[in-house]
């Protein structure tokens, strides 16, 4: 196991209390246990207080425009599959901005780990709906409240046959780190959902409020994540029940499977020689 201090970075400057907290912990927890240097690892993500992870954190950092996260890290894993591709990117990033992208990732399975922070809101523009905020819940552009119903975002990530989907909550430190480790080790698209309190524009969806709904599916009697209809249905779950753990997971071949030149070694590192003045007589 590595030490956490090789990971350490500038001091994160979030709100004292915010779920970000303890999943950057569980987060160098896993990487730590995993044994995976800073040298090897990528963290590629997009706007809000989610995508401050990589400033927080010694490794490969990719800090791209919003919902635009996925993109990048398709291309930098196909560039250099020897890296660990992580996205981290919030849950208005993903679910709104990025959804087409989502969609095409979960078609496309490429072997990158996922993780998008639900905090139900859009905590660094102050707090506005996300698609996951609960309908009713009155936000500063939403005085009356949310008319529309929530996302079931890791149902239709079900639907669309990604090949695993988890959810995690930041109150768990323990089970959320073996979760990023399951993730990471997962040969595919790992979409990990972490609930993760904002402290400062969501005052409903609390640590207590999730510590009283949240349940672990593994430990519940018919545990069946290769079942599709099963994982679909427990998905669909919230309210007064929420599910934490992994929900769905089904081997398929992956992107790079499909792309030769990324199976012959990390187009990175490839060296293509050809000289300076036959090159500039292709202009001139």
């Amino acid at each position: 196991m590595l030490p956490l201090e090789l990971y350490n970075s500038i001091e994160p400057a979030w709100c004292p209390g915010c779920g970000n907290f303890p999943m950057l912990k569980a987060f160098k927890q896993a990487l730590a246990e995993l044994d995976l240097r800073p040298e090897d690892i990528l963290l590629v993500s997009a706007i809000g207080q989610s995508s401050k992870f990589p400033h927080y954190l010694r490794c490969h950092t990719f800090n791209g425009i919003h919902g635009r996260a996925l993109p990048v890290a398709t291309g930098v894993r196909l560039a250099n599959p020897n890296l660990k591709v992580v996205v981290t990117v919030g849950d208005g990033d993903q679910y709104g901005e990025g959804g087409n992208h989502l969609l095409a990732a979960f078609r496309r399975n490429p072997d990158i780990t996922l993780v998008i922070h639900n905090n139900q809101i859009y905590a660094l523009t102050k707090g506005q709906a996300s698609p996951t905020t609960d309908q009713g819940t009155k936000t500063l552009l939403q005085p009356e409240g949310v008319p529309y119903p929530p996302l079931h975002a890791l149902a239709l990530a079900v639907a669309q046959d990604c090949s695993w989907v988890a959810r995690g909550f930041a109150g768990q430190g323990e089970h959320l780190k073996e979760l990023y480790k399951q993730a990471i080790q997962h040969r595919g698209l790992a979409l990990l959902e972490v609930l993760q309190p904002c402290v400062t524009f969501n005052r409903i969806n609390t640590y207590q409020w999730y510590q009283a709904r949240v349940y672990r599916v593994e430990e519940e009697p018919g545990y069946d994540p290769e079942n599709e209809l099963w994982a679909y249905q427990k998905a669909k779950g919230w309210g007064d029940r929420i599910p934490i753990g992994v929900i769905y997971k089904k081997s398929r071949p992956i992107m790079e499977d499909f792309f030769p030149a990324a199976t012959a070694g990390p187009l990175a590192t490839w060296r293509v020689e050809r000289p300076v003045a036959e090159l500039l007589q292709d202009f001139y």
